[in-house]
């Protein structure tokens, strides 16, 4: 049966399930909370023991365990329960055992009175028979290193046994008269004990006793209900007794506080109770946690039914006045019903989050569950995924499970539940590349008729299963859905037996030959197989957009040049797009020949050409003028513009038997045929804008004189003329040869608006003047700070005449130098002038036109 039963409202549910019949399905349920400790049985050697003895206590050591019986033996076993080394202490009750640090030597007391502390590895020990109960001993934590050796033993009083360094051994009273001692703890220099009265703390370094905590609960036997310790480090006790818990941290006093008192004192960092009718059986730390072992003490009504209830195992976490549960088990060990609060015992093993639970007849190992044991708790509730998630985790750490294995549990749980899309898609997480396991996988989805489910998961990279398994599933989608077909046929490229899959698809296209999935799937497979022709000529047929995809992908445009119409049909604007973009392959002439029974889509070639390049196909350019006439005259005017190579007879022609007045009109400007062109601007097109504006690009005073002559006696025109050709012809010359009486709309607007543009060209004209009479100014004052600035003269200049060195070598020889503004210089006698004043040009410059150097310098 199983050691733990999880929580205790599934303790209650078994016990009520096992008695009388229960409608109530919630008690049924199992708890999802997981539980934090994990639970074994101790077995091997402790199974015998216990068969023909019962325990009575036990000491943790990370070397071994230490169990006394109640037939007074002591039995030294390793973690699994193996024996060890037995020892015969005594035919009576083992009360108390304990271990120093090291693990070397052992203390052990008796109903009888013995009390014997002896070597594991010597043979020194010491051995006394008291003649009362000894109930606890402890030997000091360093008793093996420590040249002094001591321990304490209770029983009416607290005695210190010391050996000095001579080998005697001398007792001491540390505490009685407050009833017998219960149990003892010693942690460095700290010994915790309790009695009837409470717990005491006495510091063996400064051989003072620094704090009593009184018990609570005083209507408790202490006998039944025995005082638990527990030292969480070597300053914090953990107190618990009866349903009361106590955690004491001993603190130094400051030296201003010492006076009479102990150096040390203790404060009561948490306190706090559990359950009325549970007992607190043990005690030990799990990190800032508490674990408690409850006795639980039945009402009468219950105990009617059955004898005591399960032991219970709870974490808590402390607080000030209070405790949170973390997790609580009920667990079943043997003999329980029979059990009291006195006959458990909970015991730790230090640094480690181990803990024995110890009864008369069974002992359970409990540790903190690992990885391991949450991803079997998590398989044990068919939690499967979040046990692969757990285990993908942590597969460095975990070490009995395997991602692979877990994998395939969750995918056959997800099958048998029907969930079989999601089963298919944790298969590439779980086999990887295992071919093997994708393989046998496939089969069983075939077995259940859900290959469908799984193909959009199969391997597709350079790891891939055999062509066939691909081929089977093609098959199936085949007979059934041919989108799914054609969209695996592109995703499982290469993978495939094409010739294979292609027989396929025609013998269906024997039953439906007009289905467009299945030509399209087709013309893909025969481009797959590099069977280009019979690829493009279903893409033609069936006018799918992949054609020029096709064409470019594999340059297939030879296998075009006699299907350019039906390209243009299908897309013209793609079709010329590609057929500009490779002329080098289907060349202009070819494609212009080939368009010739659609010029509609002749034009569009030609004009995006011209747009392309204005010199490119320029042996076309007297067709298209045709070609714009007919089908695009919005952009005949642009090509006439930009054309260079337009045959302006043949042009001006077509125009004019079409009545394309704007196209006549530039065509005769451009053939120097102005007044014609205006003419028919004035009398075809009535628009004076227009003949203005063209007046104006030929800049021709003929031309403004016959639009003049034409409009003098056409008001509308006049005014057109007034408002325009104020800054290109003198207005008078209109004006006068207005006739007296003429109305003419809106003179006066006109009149006014040639006035302002008359002054706004005198006020132009003004601020001209003012910015270059301004900059003059500004560039002489620039000249004649310049031309007043001194000129260097050094032993490094020459004469420009003579080409000598200009200053004499004697410094006191005197000298005569002139220096002219351009930096030529010369000796005054090169000059060969009579007259000194009227030396005002250098010669060089003068000569060369470069201008004046004047403001001479003589020196």
């Amino acid at each position: 049966y199983d050691l733990v039963c999880g929580s205790m409202a599934e303790v209650v549910a078994e016990e009520v399930e096992s008695n009388e019949e229960s409608t109530d399905e919630s008690e049924e349920e199992e708890s999802e909370d997981e539980p934090k400790l994990k639970y074994e049985r101790l077995a091997n050697g402790v199974t015998t023991v216990l068969q023909n003895d019962a325990a009575s206590c036990m000491i943790v050591h990370d070397k071994f365990l230490a169990l006394g019986t109640h037939g007074g033996k002591v039995f030294l076993l390793d973690v699994q329960g193996n024996e060890i080394e037995k020892f015969e202490i005594s035919s009576v009750k083992i009360n108390q055992i304990s271990l120093d640090d090291g693990g070397d030597y052992i203390g052990v007391c008796c109903e009888d009175g013995k009390v014997q502390v002896f070597g594991l590895y010597s043979k020194e020990g010491f051995h006394e028979n008291m003649d009362y109960p000894v109930k606890v001993v402890a030997l000091n934590p360093h008793f093996g290193k420590s040249s002094i050796k001591q321990f304490v033993t209770g029983g009416n009083k607290l005695l210190l046994y010391e050996r000095n360094w001579l080998g005697r051994w001398k007792t001491a009273v540390l505490h009685e008269g407050e009833g017998p001692i219960s149990n003892i703890k010693w942690r460095d220099n700290l010994i915790a004990w309790s009695n009837s009265v409470g717990v005491k703390i006495y510091d063996t370094a400064t051989k003072q006793r620094i704090t009593s905590v009184p018990r609570d609960n005083t209507s408790l036997r202490s006998d039944m209900y025995p005082c638990r310790l527990c030292w969480k480090d070597s300053v914090t006790l953990i107190i618990g007794w009866g349903n009361s818990i106590k955690i004491c941290s001993v603190k130094e006093r400051h030296p201003n506080e010492l006076r009479d008192l102990p150096s040390r004192y203790v404060e009561i960092v948490s306190a706090f109770e559990t359950e009325q009718n549970m007992y607190i059986s043990g005690i030990a730390p799990l990190g800032d946690q508490l674990v408690i072992l409850h006795y639980v003490k039945e009402d009468l009504e219950q105990m009617e039914k059955q004898n005591h209830a399960r032991p219970r195992l709870d974490i808590v976490q402390p607080l000030s006045e209070s405790c949170e549960e973390i997790s609580s088990d009920a667990l079943t060990v043997r003999g329980f019903q029979g059990n009291e609060c006195r006959d458990y015992s909970l015991e730790h093993a230090e640094g480690e989050s181990h803990f024995y639970i110890i009864s008369p007849k069974d002992i359970v190992f409990a540790r903190e569950r690992d990885q391991d044991d949450h991803i079997d708790w998590l398989l044990d509730k068919k939690k499967y995924e979040e046990a692969l998630m757990a285990v993908e985790i942590s597969q460095k750490t975990v070490k009995r499970h395997k991602v692979k294995d877990i994998g395939l549990a969750f995918i056959n749980h997800l099958v048998e539940i029907g969930e079989f899309d999601k089963a298919a898609r944790k298969c590439q997480t779980v086999f990887g590349k295992s071919m093997d396991l994708w393989e046998n996988e496939v089969l069983r989805f075939k077995e259940i008729g859900q290959l469908k489910a799984i193909s959009l998961y199969l391997p597709r990279g350079d790891q891939r299963l055999r062509p066939l398994i691909y081929e089977m599933i093609l098959h199936e989608f085949l007979k059934s859905d041919y989108e799914g077909f054609a969209t695996l046929i592109k995703h499982w490229q290469g993978m495939y037996n094409n010739k294979t899959v292609v027989q396929a698809v025609l013998d269906h296209l024997r039953r439906d030959p007009q289905n467009k999935i299945l030509l399209t799937t087709l013309a893909e497979l025969y481009a797959y197989d590099q069977r280009y022709d019979k690829a493009l000529e279903i893409y033609l047929r069936l006018r799918h957009e992949n054609i020029f995809q096709l064409i470019h992908k594999h340059s297939l445009f030879d296998a075009i040049k006699d299907k350019i119409v039906l390209l243009m049909e299908f897309d013209k604007e793609k079709a010329v797009d590609m057929l500009l973009d490779n002329a080098d392959k289907i060349s202009i002439e070819k494609v212009v020949e080939s368009l010739e029974s659609r010029p509609e889509y002749q034009h569009l070639y030609l004009h995006k050409l011209f747009k392309m390049d204005h010199h490119k196909g320029k042996q076309y350019h007297e067709k298209q003028i045709s070609l714009y006439a007919e089908y695009d005259r919005s952009n005949l005017l642009p090509f006439l513009r930009d054309s260079t190579h337009c045959p302006l007879e043949k042009a001006l022609e077509i125009c004019q038997q079409r009545n394309f007045v704007e196209e006549t009109v530039f065509l005769l400007s451009r053939m120097g045929n102005s007044h014609q062109a205006l003419q028919m601007i004035m009398k075809e097109m009535q628009d004076v804008d227009k003949a203005i504006e063209f007046a104006k690009q030929q800049d021709d005073a003929e031309l403004w004189e016959d639009l003049i002559l034409y409009s003098i006696d056409k008001p509308p025109f006049i005014t057109g003329l007034l408002n325009n050709i104020g800054t290109h012809v003198d207005p008078i010359l209109l004006i006068r040869r207005i006739k007296e009486g003429m109305e003419i709309p809106n003179l006066r607007d006109s009149l006014v608006k040639i006035l302002q543009d008359y002054n706004l060209q005198i006020l132009l004209r003004e601020g001209c003047k003012k910015i270059i009479v301004s900059d003059c100014l500004t560039l002489l004052k620039k000249m004649h700070r310049t031309q007043r600035r001194g000129i260097r003269v050094g032993e490094e200049n020459i004469c420009e005449s003579c080409h000598n060195a200009l200053l004499p070598g004697d410094g006191a020889q005197s000298f005569k130098v002139v220096v002219f503004n351009c930096r030529h210089m010369f000796h005054l006698e090169c000059l060969r002038v009579d007259d000194e004043n009227i030396l005002q040009f250098c010669n060089i410059c003068n000569a060369k036109r470069r201008g004046p150097g004047s403001g001479v310098i003589e020196l």
